[in-house]
């Protein structure tokens, strides 16, 4: 009733707008405090340890797979509707787009979501990193790289809809609420971290549950078409930049979403005393950045999504091609 009453009073694109902001927000604050990175993760994965960095990442992937599929149980949310099982996924586009993405991540020193906060903090190598990661993005979208992209993503298209791991497996519904608390209850016995950081941890996950319960509720009282779907930030720089550079563009769920993380971040690190200007160590370091910076934006686009939005929010669905992204990543 709240709902329906928000959307007659904004209009829907800005209630989308606002969906955006609310999900940012916890995803800013939560990501900033609790140092949330995969790229991070990966290279204590590479020195062959179990560290705080990937239990945070891991407990992060796991309360979204809960909570998600939570939604899902409950009838709250039919991640039927959304795109990564409402229609054909790319294989092939998983695969090579993951790899090129989790390259680029590494020489960027952090996946987009992570130059977003560390921007917001004042970093100036992710801010410039984040624009670089944008503008390659919309390229690969519908600019030069666009036929590049598709070639990549054609290849290897799955028959129908994308498939649901859990209905693969002849699993039930129950079954990804229990994987969900099998990996938290895990990661929450082994990590070595405290429970602050934990919470935070974990508020990121949550704020991918939120943007799904929230897109979907108002797709079932908007007279406009909303979207099913959760955070990435792929997509969200790609809309955010022409929204900017244009005077066309409307309001919607990923226009509200990126200012409110950067806006979350700040926050987090300025109450924490965690503000700080960052620069550059000189033109290789430079060099380095910008190249992975590049990378992400064409493998974000082909494989889907970034690790937030193939990882994370895509991975919460069972979606085969968003573990198969995260997986080569």
């Amino acid at each position: 009733m709240y709902l329906i009453s928000i959307v007659e009073q904004l209009d829907d694109p800005a209630a989308a707008a606002l969906a955006g902001v609310l999900a940012g927000l916890v995803f800013g604050v939560s990501a900033e405090h609790s140092r949330f990175c995969l790229r991070a993760a990966a290279v204590e994965m590479a020195r062959g340890r179990l560290g705080p960095r990937m239990a945070v990442w891991l407990l992060t992937f796991s309360t979204a797979l809960l909570w998600t599929q939570g939604l899902h149980w409950s009838g709250m949310l039919d991640l039927s509707e959304s795109r990564w099982l409402a229609s054909p996924g790319t294989l092939s586009g998983a695969v090579i787009g993951g790899l090129v993405f989790g390259v680029g991540m590494v020489l960027a020193r952090g996946c987009p979501g992570r130059l977003l906060v560390l921007g917001a903090t004042g970093n100036l190598r992710a801010i410039l990193s984040g624009l670089v990661f944008a503008v390659v993005a919309q390229m690969s979208l519908r600019g030069i790289l666009s036929p590049l992209r598709e070639a990549a993503s054609g290849a290897w298209v799955t028959k129908g809809p994308n498939p649901n791991l859990l209905a693969t497996f002849g699993l039930p519904k129950e079954m990804g609420i229990a994987i969900g608390v099998a990996f938290a209850l895990l990661i929450a016995r082994r990590a070595a971290v405290s429970h602050s950081v934990l919470l935070f941890g974990s508020g990121v996950g949550f704020a991918v549950a939120i943007g799904w319960a929230l897109t979907y509720a108002l797709s079932r009282v908007s007279f406009d078409p909303v979207p099913v779907g959760s955070l990435t930030f792929s997509g969200p720089s790609a809309d955010t930049l022409m929204f900017l550079l244009s005077s066309g563009s409307a309001l919607n769920f990923d226009i509200g979403l990126l200012p409110a993380v950067a806006t979350g971040a700040f926050a987090s690190a300025w109450a924490a005393g965690r503000l700080e200007w960052q620069g550059w160590d000189g033109a290789r370091s430079m060099s380095r950045y910008l190249s992975g910076a590049a990378l992400m934006g064409f493998g974000a686009m082909t494989a889907g999504g970034c690790t937030i939005g193939a990882g994370v929010t895509g991975g919460s669905t069972f979606a085969l091609t968003a573990w198969v992204a995260l997986i080569s990543m």
